[in-house]
């Protein structure tokens, strides 16, 4: 892994052929599809992600439903675990759907803090003005979206193609519904499209629509994850593919 870019292979490229290679994945794109927490910014970078699951721990077990997760599903410091896993035993429930509603809550505040992933606002912008179009698909609420967009100025970019959790748990990524749904709304073919994801269910939702994939990994674990997920290409930062974007 150079300290930019991550490719299956043995041999580690230098600048030219990593432009090569990124101009390869980028031609032909017409349609980019942005996971929203990790591509564009560090949503719970302020406000701990780990704290937003304890507390929803914390309100179940308030309501007396303390057996209703396992130890490691109470152990979790991802919240969304504990949204799915709730949701596995009680779908539709009004139980899932206030429980939804806290941690929309929670990313709501974590917004206010998020941080930018660094040279994501002027690849957002660059692509824009060259003629892509894009789209958010993202297992976090769609609030919370449009939240961040518009502090950073860039719901422009995206409107009004914004899809995020719905009350349907059972079809968050890697799930490819939300991807489906853009492609649909946008009439773009999957082949024209291209998914930047940062986690496995990004990869795996990508394949299932049958879309390009591009991995952004902000450190070495996140880096070897999408790896051995399958995922062809990996960039450690935005920055070559906002050069590579500007000189094609």
């Amino acid at each position: 892994m150079t300290s930019e870019t991550t490719k299956s292979g043995p041999a580690a490229a230098d600048s030219a052929d990593e432009s090569e290679r990124l101009r390869e994945v980028i031609r032909g794109t017409r349609v980019v599809l942005w996971d929203f927490d990790g591509p564009i910014c560090r949503l719970f970078a302020g406000h701990s992600a780990e704290r937003v699951a304890a507390r929803l721990v914390d309100w179940l077990e308030g309501r007396g439903l303390h057996g209703l997760l396992t130890e490691e599903e109470r152990e979790t410091l991802d919240p969304q675990v504990v949204l799915r896993a709730v949701d596995r035993r009680h779908q539709g429930s009004d139980l899932v759907a206030e429980l939804e509603e806290r941690l929309t809550q929670e990313e709501l505040l974590a917004a206010a803090s998020a941080m930018p992933t660094a040279w994501a606002d002027p690849l957002i912008r660059t692509w824009r003005a060259v003629g892509a179009r894009l789209a958010i698909t993202t297992n976090n609420s769609p609030r919370v979206v449009r939240a961040y967009l518009d502090h950073r100025d860039l719901t422009g970019c995206f409107a009004p193609h914004i899809y995020g959790r719905t009350q349907d748990l059972h079809r968050l990524k890697p799930d490819p519904h939300c991807l489906n749904r853009a492609l649909q709304a946008m009439g773009a073919a999957p082949e024209a499209a291209l998914m930047i994801g940062d986690t496995p269910s990004d990869f795996a939702a990508a394949r299932r629509a049958g879309v390009p994939f591009l991995g952004y990994a902000r450190n070495e674990g996140k880096a070897k994850l999408l790896l051995a997920a399958g995922a062809a290409e990996v960039v450690g930062s935005l920055e070559p593919l906002l050069r590579t974007l500007r000189g094609r």
